[in-house]
């Protein structure tokens, strides 16, 4: 391992946190762009509450609405443009991770000059990454992304059909405030997109990162394991509070850099899930649980002892040996039945997406992320004949 390390959002975690959001905030501007998605925060009375802990502590509030589950560049477009022409000094993204990777991208397109979408990777030679953004706050109001600590966002651009990332260290947050109360109103569907979202940002690490990592690796069962035991609580009673923390914990944790410090791992996962959700609009989550399966049956081809620890420590299965192909297979069908146990859909048809545009989902994902040699990054790298293999497997 060779790395380097830095989170630098400080986190405020616990239920009825939100009452902090105004002091939090009070700190960064006084002036606060308010972005928030399809309505449920003001249906549940989460606005009005986040909006009067603002007020109470001189902050006034300019709101943004309107972010789609899959955030659309024009709605980041239209978010900065607020921000410039209202004067906002602060940006706040209060949702769920759409939400919040529109606000923090928001956050930098109101200093960057040109197209926003040149500062997306989507396959261009010279990216050019935002050096400056408006403080950002992240509320998040689902247990999914980890966007509330990280540096990291994905939008998709409707007119090119892309959905892609950017990171760069302008866009973390100042302060997360992660208040699991605020989760009690999602519903069972969400959650377990959430719980699967969550999974994969470790099993994406655990899988494609450099060998000799057994601390990442023990970090990445904790939280596999966290959210295997508490997430169907969750979905059995939303209004469980215990299991409402540890969920939203466990998707915090999964995704601001503790797990993945010094693994190096790519994301074949996401990027081919990107390209899914670009084209057909779907629940990130709910394509993540179709793409996982059926990549890792793929990739445990060639690395039959990792996925063999996976099952062992994962669902306790005894090994012959510690390239026991068949408990890596055995291990991968308890997680894919897991998954469907939970409401999450395993195969493409259940999302209503055929066979008919499988070579271009290949190509799009490729072309969007590659190595020198034109591949998709990962363990393996995967062609586009690979990528083609692994999404008919899951038709």
């Amino acid at each position: 391992m060779k790395f380097e390390f830095e989170n630098p959002t400080r986190l405020v975690f616990g239920a009825g946190s939100l009452s902090q959001l105004g002091e939090a905030v009070r700190a960064y501007g006084k002036k606060a762009l308010l972005v928030t998605g399809g309505g449920s925060v003001k249906r549940n009375g989460t606005f009005e509450r986040a909006v009067a802990s603002l007020n109470a502590s001189g902050v006034s509030v300019v709101e943004c609405s309107g972010v789609e589950p899959n955030p659309r560049l024009s709605t980041v477009v239209r978010g900065a443009e607020i921000a410039r022409n209202e004067g906002c000094d602060v940006v706040i993204g209060l949702g769920g991770g759409s939400t919040m990777d529109a606000a923090k991208v928001m956050a930098a397109a109101v200093f960057y000059e040109g197209d926003p979408w040149e500062m997306i990777a989507h396959g261009q030679e010279n990216r050019n990454l935002p050096t400056r953004a408006l403080p950002i706050i992240t509320v998040p109001t689902l247990a999914a992304t980890g966007s509330e600590m990280n540096a990291g966002a994905v939008i998709t651009n409707e007119k090119t059909t892309e959905k892609s990332f950017v990171i760069a260290k302008c866009l973390f947050p100042k302060v997360a405030v992660v208040d699991p109360e605020l989760t009690v109103s999602v519903p069972p569907d969400q959650t377990a997109f959430g719980i699967c979202d969550l999974i994969t940002h470790v099993t994406e690490s655990y899988f494609n990162g450099v060998d000799g990592t057994p601390i990442q690796d023990r970090f990445a069962e904790g939280v596999i394991l966290t959210a295997m035991e508490w997430g169907p609580k969750a979905i059995a009673d939303g209004n469980n509070p215990e299991a409402r923390a540890q969920v939203q914990w466990a998707s915090v944790v999964a995704l601001n850099g503790w797990v993945q410090v010094g693994s190096a791992a790519a994301y074949p996962v996401h990027m081919i899930e990107h390209v899914l959700s670009a084209h057909h609009d779907i629940a990130h989550g709910a394509g993540l649980a179709v793409v996982n399966p059926a990549w890792m049956r793929f990739a445990a081809e060639s690395r039959p002892a990792r996925f063999a620890q996976f099952a062992q420590r994962i669902f306790g299965l005894a090994l012959q040996h510690p390239e026991d192909a068949e408990a890596a297979k055995e291990g991968i069908e308890r997680f894919e039945a897991f998954l469907r146990s939970i409401g999450c859909p395993t195969r493409l048809s259940e999302l209503k997406i055929g066979d008919s545009l499988l070579g271009r989902y290949a190509q799009d994902t490729v072309r969007i992320i590659h190595n020198s040699e034109g591949l998709l990054p990962g363990r393996p790298p995967m062609s586009e004949k690979d990528i083609i293999k692994v999404l008919r497997s899951a038709l």
